[in-house]
């Protein structure tokens, strides 16, 4: 408790420093998940996803993160555990979010697009099990989140495999790819708007007294679908559609469709993306600030002092515009070869597992679950179609995640103590 009397000021400086390092970490990885496939089918330029990225992800860090965020991630661990020692739970916050953003730093210069959850659960825990009390631990959900490395790329892959190969059969593969994309496109339309309406209402307006029952907000959903198709179908008999071209340059036009579709895909995914990980770096700052200033307390939520979501935002800018590329291109080029039509299968197959697991509890990462949309869609072609070498570096990624943010924690969480004489 002494600690926290003579050096809070301190402490509560070097979390902020360490949390805006953990939020470049997250800009630098995961925001490959909302533009990775956006670039690697050619929808958008890597500078234009990276300037859309930077609006809709700060846009979602600083007005959806939450005014009210869970100071202990996930509920991994338990807080009663710091009650008599709260200063070594501010320690431990601190060395979470330095070794979470050395690891994401490190992953995302090479290329490897792993699960910033996972970095800071896994760092949480390290310090945590050997720290404190490997009793602390909910080992029960560490449980759950291993098993999700499985299942979330697998329903994820799969929904995307149904979703790409509907196109191929109902559009691409027929002799006038024109005439049915005008038919089916405003139905995929309709069914992004929904998805990707549900999305934002789950993951991005709940913080901000915006909060929509599940009547209400799916009913919302279906209203934004259909007017998304029925805009999109304007649009779409807008254009001179000619069965005197060729399948070739058939195929050509209704990928530009697809094309703006992925856009419109991407903002969303980026704004939810930004509401919703940016806890991942502001949640255990937030622990540190609130138990520096209530004396040693701790409480289950903290009310966030009014610098700490623009501090999460700017960080998730400034890691994009620094490393982002480096992610995005494994993601949108590395595992297969996609177009807009590939890449919009994938992201709303990615959408569409995001709202499955946010209503069924399942532990996610959108990480994987768009690296499985994208595995999903080169299956769909053929085995050939994927990088296979790309693949195992990404899978063997995420199983280290994990456990090198808990090593990482652990060390740091060591010499803060020794530092600090605790």
């Amino acid at each position: 408790m002494e600690l926290l009397e003579t050096y809070g000021m301190l402490l509560i400086i070097m979390a902020a420093v360490v949390g805006f390092f953990m939020a470049w970490g997250i800009g630098a990885n995961d925001v490959a998940n909302a533009m990775g496939t956006s670039v690697g089918s050619k929808a958008l330029t890597i500078k234009q996803a990276i300037i859309i990225a930077m609006v809709f992800e700060f846009a979602g860090a600083y007005l959806a993160g939450g005014e009210v965020t869970k100071t202990i991630r996930k509920g991994i661990i338990d807080a009663e555990f710091f009650v008599p020692v709260p200063e070594l739970l501010v320690l431990g916050m601190i060395s979470a979010l330095f070794a979470a953003g050395t690891w994401l730093a490190i992953a995302s210069y090479k290329g490897w697009p792993v699960s910033t959850t996972h970095s800071i659960i896994g760092a949480i825990i390290g310090f945590t099990a050997v720290g404190i009390s490997v009793d602390a631990v909910a080992w029960v959900k560490v449980g759950g989140i291993v098993g999700s490395w499985v299942v979330t790329p697998a329903i994820s892959g799969l929904i995307a495999y149904i979703i790409f190969m509907s196109a191929h059969k109902l559009i691409f593969t027929t002799e006038n790819p024109f005439e049915k994309a005008r038919r089916y496109v405003p139905i995929y339309m309709a069914l992004a708007g929904f998805v990707m309406s549900l999305v934002t209402i789950k993951k991005g307006l709940k913080h901000v007294g915006l909060e929509l029952s599940t009547s209400t907000g799916y009913a919302v959903a279906v209203g934004i679908g259909i007017a998304v198709a029925l805009v999109g179908k304007y649009f779409i008999d807008r254009q001179h559609f000619s069965s005197e071209h060729d399948a070739e340059e058939q195929t050509k036009n209704v990928e530009k469709v697809f094309a703006v579709l992925m856009v419109v895909t991407a903002c969303c995914m980026a704004f939810a993306h930004g509401s919703n990980d940016v806890a991942n770096a502001i949640g255990p700052l937030a622990a540190v600030v609130n138990v520096v200033q209530a004396g040693g307390q701790i409480n289950a939520s903290a009310p966030l002092a009014p610098w700490v979501l623009p501090l999460g935002g700017f960080g998730i800018v400034a890691g994009l515009a620094l490393f982002g590329h480096r992610v995005i291109k494994t993601i949108g080029q590395g595992i297969t070869h996609l177009t807009p039509s590939r890449g919009f299968a994938a992201e709303l197959a990615a959408a569409t597992t995001v709202v499955l697991a946010s209503g069924t509890g399942l532990p996610i990462s959108t990480t994987q679950t768009l690296v499985g949309a994208v595995l999903g869609v080169g299956l769909a072609r053929g085995i050939a179609a994927l990088n296979f070498s790309i693949v195992k570096k990404i899978i063997v990624s995420w199983v280290i995640t994990l456990p090198a943010g808990a090593v990482l924690s652990l060390i740091i969480f060591y010499i803060l103590r020794l530092a600090f004489g605790v």
